[in-house]
Parts: structure tokens; C-alpha cells; sequence
């Protein structure tokens, strides 16, 4: 190998370390982020940098398209903090290995999981005999860690908790073709992202069981950061 090939391959992976390899800490998107830092191993970013994909560099990008998408939905929720609303981001579940995006308690103690789900938007989301179609594809399953999530969290502070799959960017359908406010899928609340915040404004006004104070407190003991654990 020559040495102009060598300095080329040094260069490329101090830019690669530089944009990609970077630590991060706690907060919406954490593990997301750290999960794609992890799977871009020096040996992925040189490829990436040569222009070379791999498998693993196609994970990594998902992986922090979905942090991207966790922080976009937090930015959205961070007016809901004026109106005394508890926001938690990036929090692991007591037992496995699981982690809830975002954990939203309301001033009234109502609780909800507004989870991100960055889907290309060119293409709809759709609800058809009690199955999601993202387009063409079945993707009901994705739901399925969500719904998990919500009877966890729900478990852990003992009050009802509504799953809530917040889409960044694949608009909403309903059945006559024409784009919906929400739809729901067995039990989990579907809304576009700039709507989120507006949602769990009248959702969260309702009386909860237990009070904010109260559930706040049980979360921060039993729902740790994940990136922390």
C-alpha cells in the first residue's frame, strides 16, 4: 500500500471519528445515537468515508435517523414544560433490555409514551382490517415494543399509560384516501408529529389516578437513563 494511500485512509478516519465517533450522554435520542456509534467501527467508517457501504454502516444510519427523529419529537414536546407537563427522554425499563423514547405526565397525572417514528414520507400510513400499512408493507408489528413499553411503564407506576407513535414525515391516510388528524391501531394512538404537543395538551387535561407529584417521583426511582445504566 502506498504511503499517499496510507495518509488517505489516516485522513479519513479522523473525519469519520470527528462526525461520527463523537460520545454522547443521556436525553431524547441517547441510545438511538450511541447505538449507531456502535456500530460505526473504525472499519465502517473508513468504507463509509471511501464511499464503500456495508451493512453495518446502512444499521448505523437508521439507527441515527431514529435519534434524529427522538430529538425533532422532543423539541416539539419542550412547550408542554411551561405548562407544567413532567417530560422524560431515553429511560430504561427495570427489567430487559428495552427503553422508552419519551415518558409525558400531565399537570392532571395522566401519563403517555410518545414514541418517534421517522417513516419515509412518500409514503402513507394506513390503517386496513385492524392491520398499519406504511404504503404497501405491513408494519403493525413495529408497534409492538411500544405497546410492551406503555404496559411496563404502566406496571411500574400503577395507572394507565397511552402509547402514542408520534410520525415525523410519512403522512396520514384514512380509509376515503384523504389525509386524517389520527388514526389507532390496537390501542396505540397514531399522530403526525406537529400535532403531538397540541394532543396530549387535551388528552392530559383529563383527572389522572394518581397525582403528577407522585408519578414523577416513582418514574425518576424505578425508570433510570438507559445510557446511564
Amino acid at each position: 500500500m502506498s504511503g499517499l494511500l496510507v495518509l488517505a485512509l489516516i485522513a479519513a478516519a479522523v473525519w469519520a471519528w470527528h462526525r461520527y465517533g463523537q460520545s454522547g450522554g443521556t436525553g431524547a435520542g441517547a441510545s438511538a445515537a450511541a447505538r449507531a456509534r456502535e456500530l460505526r467501527t473504525l472499519r465502517v467508517r473508513l468504507a463509509a468515508a471511501l464511499g464503500i457501504q456495508t451493512d453495518a454502516g446502512k444499521q448505523a444510519a437508521r439507527w441515527a435517523a431514529g435519534a434524529e427523529g427522538e430529538r425533532r419529537v422532543a423539541d416539539r414536546l419542550a412547550p408542554l414544560i411551561r405548562d407544567k407537563w413532567t417530560l422524560r427522554f431515553d429511560r430504561a425499563l427495570p427489567t430487559g433490555r428495552a427503553n422508552v423514547d419519551c415518558l409525558a405526565i400531565s399537570p392532571t397525572g395522566r401519563v403517555f409514551l410518545p414514541d418517534a417514528k421517522r417513516w419515509s414520507r412518500h409514503y402513507p400510513v394506513t390503517v386496513s382490517g385492524g392491520r398499519l400499512f406504511h404504503g404497501d408493507r405491513d408494519v403493525t408489528g413495529r408497534l409492538d415494543g411500544l405497546r410492551h413499553e406503555a404496559r411496563a411503564v404502566a406496571g411500574v407506576l400503577g395507572v394507565p399509560v397511552t402509547p402514542i407513535a408520534v410520525m415525523d414525515g410519512a403522512p396520514l391516510v384514512g380509509a376515503n384516501g384523504q389525509a386524517v388528524r389520527e388514526l389507532t391501531v390496537d390501542g396505540v394512538r397514531i399522530v403526525p408529529a406537529d400535532r403531538i404537543a397540541d394532543v396530549l395538551r387535551v388528552s392530559g387535561a383529563l383527572p389522572g389516578q394518581r397525582t403528577a407529584a407522585h408519578l414523577t417521583k416513582t418514574a425518576d426511582r424505578a425508570l433510570k437513563p438507559y445510557t446511564s445504566r
